[in-house]
């Protein structure tokens, strides 16, 4: 099960994460990545930790964040951190999600 509050995930370990990942301009307005943008999200226990557990590329064109079963199965039960970072096609990099809480809660089996 997930639940998703501001850019908090909780999700129960071993479980299929899927979310749209959505960016905003300054002035409000939805920014659309272009194909030569990319798009990666980073999941770690602490940030200090030099180890990431968890990294995916979004695709552009869906914008989905998409974790399988295997990606979490592993992992202990508890809190992590994670960011979500956007690279233009110039080479302007944008943390848009920066030091946000993933937890991952148990399952009965």
């Amino acid at each position: 099960m997930q639940k998703i509050v501001g850019t908090k995930i909780s999700l129960t370990r071993g479980d299929t994460l899927k979310v749209k990942v959505s960016m905003v301009k300054p002035n409000g307005s939805e920014y659309i990545p272009d194909g030569s943008d990319s798009i990666r999200f980073a999941m770690k226990k602490h940030y200090e930790d030099t180890s990431v557990l968890i990294e995916k590329t979004i695709p552009n064109d869906t914008r989905l964040l998409w974790l399988e079963p295997s990606d979490t199965k592993p992992l202990e039960f508890g809190t992590y951190v994670y960011d979500i970072q956007l690279t233009h096609s110039d080479g302007d990099v944008d943390t848009f999600i920066d030091r946000a809480i993933f937890e991952l809660t148990e399952e009965v089996i």
